[in-house]
């Protein structure tokens, strides 16, 4: 797949510190980043359009900006709910 440069990201530059953009260092994509429609390379170095920080989206889980990965639902299909919520339905009878 030929990556391509978007429009979000003209105007960037390559500094010592990285990829300066609008005063922003964006950083290279990580690993799991590998696959999304939305890389760029410049200088043959792969950025993320939408996240300056890639490494720091993949910390909690999933990054939602990912187009190549698809969000699955816990093995018991379950939902979280609110233990508030919850803890007054109790009281009602709900």
């Amino acid at each position: 797949m030929a990556k391509r440069q978007t429009p979000a990201l003209e105007g960037a530059v390559m500094t010592a510190d990285g990829l300066s953009y609008k005063g922003v260092i964006m950083e290279p994509v990580v690993e799991k980043c590998d696959g999304c429609e939305r890389i760029v390379t410049i200088e043959e170095k792969n950025f993320c359009p939408s996240y300056a920080q890639p490494e720091r989206k993949w910390a909690h889980g999933v990054c939602n900006f990912a187009t190549h990965v698809r969000a699955t639902v816990d093995s018991e299909g379950k939902t979280k709910v609110n233990p508030l919520k919850a803890s007054k339905r109790a009281a009602r009878g709900r």
